[in-house]
């Protein structure tokens, strides 16, 4: 992890802050991640071993576990292998080993993503916030409509309106939108969106031409998007109406 560069103000945590349990014998790490956590709204519980970790699930409910994969004893792929026997908690590793069969083993073991050290700050806290997200049951909308602008997208319908004149969206473009409206504003990784292709072959590179089809639809001057933004080295986010 690279060093901490976000607001150093500690954030005050609201009643109904996630809770994460970070399991990690580096107590360095440790310690580094549960300030920034922290300062992010987190409530954070530090684990050095599995064993550790084993203890603290057995007391508290977590609503992410994130895990280093090369701890002394039972690492963190065989630790989430057993938590995933009877939890559905998600999980995030974290490892220095970045080979595609060390991700597969990962995530054959259970993990909702994988984190390659080092890795930045604010990287992690979109990891972290898009894992929550999507384990987080969505409340609809009172009538299931985003509206950003002069525009409207009916998600069950799959249907894009500019005031009461239907726009042509391709399947991947409803797709998108789908994903990117229900995230209400957050960013959605290019990992997220190319995943919604990938059984087609898409990928990264996709994702942004798809993206910029998409804008000339729906941006009046698309080099300066004002709903359908760009969030450098991250994703996208759809800015929606309050």
């Amino acid at each position: 992890m690279n060093g901490a560069s976000l607001d150093e103000r500690p954030a005050p945590l609201a009643d109904d802050a996630a809770h994460l349990l970070l399991v990690d014998d580096d107590r360095r790490i440790r310690e580094l991640l549960s300030r920034v956590l922290g300062k992010n709204g987190y409530r954070v519980t530090l684990a050095a071993t599995a064993a550790e970790a084993r203890g603290h699930l057995r007391s508290l409910a977590f609503d992410l576990l994130i895990l280093d994969v090369m701890m002394p004893g039972e690492t963190g792929v065989d630790f989430a292998a057993d938590v995933r026997r009877t939890s559905e908690v998600p999980i995030l590793m974290l490892t220095a080993l970045d080979g595609a069969d060390d991700r597969v083993r990962g995530l054959e073991a259970g993990a909702d993503d994988y984190l390659a050290k080092p890795y930045e700050p604010r990287e992690l806290l979109l990891r972290i916030a898009s894992i929550l997200r999507r384990a987080a049951p969505r409340a609809p909308k009172p009538d299931g409509v985003a509206r950003f602008g002069p525009f409207a997208f009916h998600p069950e319908r799959g249907e894009l309106r500019q005031g009461d004149e239907p726009i042509r969206i391709t399947e991947r473009e409803r797709d998108m939108l789908c994903l990117l409206s229900s995230a209400a504003g957050a960013t959605v990784s290019r990992e997220e969106l190319a995943g919604l292709a990938a059984a087609e072959g898409g990928n990264e590179r996709t994702v942004d031409v798809q993206v910029n089809r998409l804008r000339r639809k729906i941006e009046s001057d698309p080099a300066n998007p004002a709903y359908l933004q760009t969030v450098r080295g991250l994703g996208y986010r759809l800015l929606l109406d309050p």
